[in-house]
């Protein structure tokens, strides 16, 4: 059955039972409403990064010895920048105790000042004495705080657990994937609520201020800034109603596709909590878009079924004819946009995954909802002699202005606009080489370098010699390789040379602590802060360190070499990983491998790397779709390459915006470019679709492309400025990634529309050079 035949006979088998189908939305529509109000946020640790990238198969192998990059740093800072102080220490015991209780916590990981585990080690007449840093007679007098300071020099922690300058101490606290008291996955988004009110709101005063950071609290922080997400819906419905009744200058066309668009919202996160998904914070942006893409196919719907009426066919018809001449463009765009968000899938991380679920999910359903419904629902539309009177008179304005922009179609004009486009692309592709890959600024790139949690971020790293950057190198050896001192050596070498590289703020491992007990074994003489050489004295200053430290496990034949970085920005990221590798593949063997990496860097290094890695491939899946499906449709080379052409220039252009506005390509960037692909080429399809005929009859490019632009061109225009205007007003959120993918998308969908409406013809006017 050819494709034309479909069409008909589905046409006719809808319009002839509209009721049925009435009837069938509505049912569909009431059900998924249902479901929709039962979505939920979701924000688990595992989705956001790569599960099967090399690094991330060595972080959970040791996750359960050493912990996971899931953790949380806790800040407590006294205003008179000195913690020894008897409020202070009680308030600090308070918090240890509250967090240590808090579901979800790793209370084996729960290290503070008052941990047990947190002991000093010194040297005594009969050889060596310790204890807990905060002994169990402690007493918060001038006396007990004397000699808790003496601890905390003695035990080494100053940069970790307490700040250099003394005026803050750390709670450090890893988190379980599972919570046990549920048996359930960790809410994230719940648990950081449970911080702020638990932790931050009830020991926060005026005296003692307390920062938090770590990836729950970041997720709650970007939770709660989403919310505002809302308020930018609203705000896109009535801007985008207020341009279609510009637009139609009718109520009632206005509300159709309106009503349409947001039936496919409903029915997208309806259908998600139907298939167990909920909305994570990176892609509740998602609806919005569904519901820009359902307006820009409606406006197409309502501008053919408007002018066919103006011709003088009643409200029936004209949709039906409307109905029948936009089924396959419209159809083939939505599915160039779905399988351009389905190519997402390539990359394997959940949180990217689920976004090409919901966008592909989404758009699917604008098919059902803006292509089907819309023209039944039009076919029942009362349209008045007013309307019918305005709309055959027609816009002698517009018609003008579409007449002189079709001169775009003519060689000498189309040979200026494509030497343009040209050198922009050749400039644009110059500057698209210094995207870099990863988060080019220190903090959550998510939010805002004014947020808390950054203004938190930058007083850790500050104060402390820590951070919640740091990556895990873990030296993978034989059993009770603590005691062989070529391992060791190895292990302390590796350590000296990553500490040289720029970057590396901090480090430490069994090898450089057993370094500061061997000279304590003797008499504290820094000379002797040395690994000792033999097996019974590697013994004796290695069995001084426990396994709860996080420097070895049981049999001592896994050791990390904790590596604390200044930021966790692409180039640093990259610098530090290089290294590891090199010195590693240096100072490794058989018997000994530096494996990469645990730790909350190690993570994002992963996650840099995959996506680095799916850049391409990604471009040639979403580019390749859009090719096919064009192909099936227009049964033309040219009018394919005419379409896909322009995509590709207005892609390398927003890649270079991209290293211009510093915006690195990183989870939540990547897909931009996908999205704004698959949006963009519906312009072209659209232009296309109207000319294709008239190109095959051999009528005149100029003429051809100016009939499109009065069939099609006010609703591609109308379609590229609303879009735009939607999305841009994103640069007021709270959430940076969110500022960033709204410059990023207004930049695609104002320059896709250009080069539809100015690039495709002038490339049309070469393609076929006999329609003179």
């Amino acid at each position: 059955m050819s494709l034309n035949r479909f069409v008909n006979k589905f046409e006719y088998a809808l319009f002839r039972h509209r009721l049925v189908v009435l009837a069938i939305f509505a049912l569909a529509t009431f059900f998924l409403l249902f479901k929709a109000t039962q979505i939920q946020l979701d924000a688990g640790f595992s989705k956001n990064i790569p599960l099967k990238h090399e690094y991330m198969q060595t972080y959970m192998q040791h996750e359960q010895d050493f912990g996971g990059a899931n953790n949380i740093l806790v800040s407590m800072c006294d205003a008179s920048g000195d913690i020894f102080n008897a409020n202070f220490f009680e308030t600090l015991r308070q918090a240890h105790d509250q967090l240590y209780y808090i579901p979800g916590v790793n209370r084996v990981q729960v290290r503070s000042l008052f941990s047990p585990s947190t002991r000093f080690v010194e040297v005594v007449e009969d050889g060596f004495a310790g204890g807990p840093v905060i002994p169990a007679d402690f007493v918060p007098d001038r006396r007990g705080l004397a000699r808790v300071r003496e601890n905390v020099e003695k035990a080494g922690i100053v940069g970790r657990m307490v700040a250099d300058d003394y005026s803050c101490a750390m709670i450090n606290a890893q988190l379980l994937e599972i919570d046990p008291s549920t048996n359930e996955r960790l809410d994230t988004i719940q648990f950081a609520a449970t911080l702020e009110d638990k932790i931050r709101g009830q020991f926060e005063s005026d005296q003692i201020s307390v920062h938090i950071i770590g990836f729950a609290k970041m997720v709650g922080d970007v939770a709660e800034g989403a919310k505002g997400v809302l308020v930018f819906f609203a705000i896109a419905i009535a801007i985008t109603s207020l341009m279609v009744f510009f637009f139609s200058r009718s109520l009632m066309l206005t509300v159709l596709p309106i009503a349409c668009s947001l039936i496919a919202v409903v029915w997208q996160v309806g259908l998600l909590s139907v298939i167990g998904f909920g909305i994570d914070p990176m892609s509740i942006l998602v609806p919005f878009l569904v519901f820009a893409i359902g307006v820009s196919h409606g406006v197409q719907m309502i501008n053919s079924t408007g002018k066919r009426v103006a011709s003088g066919l009643d409200a029936k018809t004209a949709a039906q004819a409307s109905f029948r001449k936009l089924l396959v463009p419209g159809g083939v765009a939505l599915l160039s946009d779905t399988v351009g968000f389905l190519t997402l899938l390539i990359i394997e991380i959940g949180v990217i995954r689920e976004l090409a679920i919901t966008a592909s999910l989404g758009v699917a359903v604008i098919i059902l909802t803006n292509l089907i419904l819309l023209p039944v629902l039009m076919s029942y539309a009362r349209f008045s002699k007013a309307y019918q009177q305005r709309a055959a008179a027609g816009n002698p304005t517009a018609d003008k202005i579409w007449y002189r922009l079709s001169a775009v179609a003519t060689k000498p004009v189309a040979a200026v606009v494509l030497v343009v486009t040209a050198l922009l692309f050749i400039a644009a592709t110059i500057q698209s080489q210094h995207l870099k890959i990863g988060d080019l600024h220190a903090g959550a790139p998510a939010l805002h370098e004014h947020s808390r949690y950054n203004q938190d971020t930058f007083l850790i790293t500050e104060r402390f010699a820590i951070s919640v950057d740091f990556i895990n190198v873990m030296v993978e050896t034989v059993p009770n390789a603590c005691t062989h001192h070529d391992i060791m050596e190895r292990i302390d070498q590796f350590q000296w040379q990553m500490l040289n590289v720029p970057g590396v703020q901090s480090a430490v491992s069994l090898a450089s602590v057993a370094k500061t007990i061997n000279a304590g074994f003797n008499e504290g003489n820094v000379k002797w802060r040395v690994l000792p050489r033999t097996t019974q004295s590697l013994v004796q200053a290695s069995a001084q360190i426990e396994t709860a430290s996080g420097l070895l496990n049981r049999d001592c034949s896994v050791m990390p070499v904790i590596l604390f970085l200044e930021d966790h920005r692409a180039e640093t990221l990259a610098r530090v990983v290089q290294a590891a590798k090199d010195y590693g593949h240096e100072l490794g063997d058989e018997d000994t491998r530096f494996m990469l990496a645990s730790g909350p860097a190690g993570v994002m290094a992963a996650t840099n790397e995959a996506v680095s890695e799916a850049q391409r491939p990604m471009m040639l899946y979403v580019y390749g779709a859009v090719i096919i499906l064009c192909l099936l449709s227009f049964r033309s080379a040219r009018a394919t390459a005419s379409v896909v052409i322009p995509l590709f220039v207005v892609s390398t252009m927003a890649m270079a915006l991209m290293t211009l506005l510093q915006i690195g390509l990183t989870v939540s960037t990547l897909p931009v470019i996908a999205l704004g692909v698959g949006i963009g080429v519906d312009y072209g399809i659209y232009i296309v679709s109207s000319m294709s005929q008239m190109l095959k009859d051999r009528v005149p490019m100029r003429e051809a492309y100016y009939e499109a632009l009065k069939e099609r061109g006010s609703a591609v225009l109308f379609t590229g400025i609303t879009l735009a205007i939607g999305v841009s007003t994103w640069v007021f959120s709270a959430l940076k990634f969110q500022v960033d993918m709204g410059i990023l998308l207004t930049f695609m969908f104002l320059v896709n529309m250009l080069g539809a409406i100015l690039v495709l013809p002038a490339l049309a006017a070469f393609f076929w050079p006999k329609n003179k």
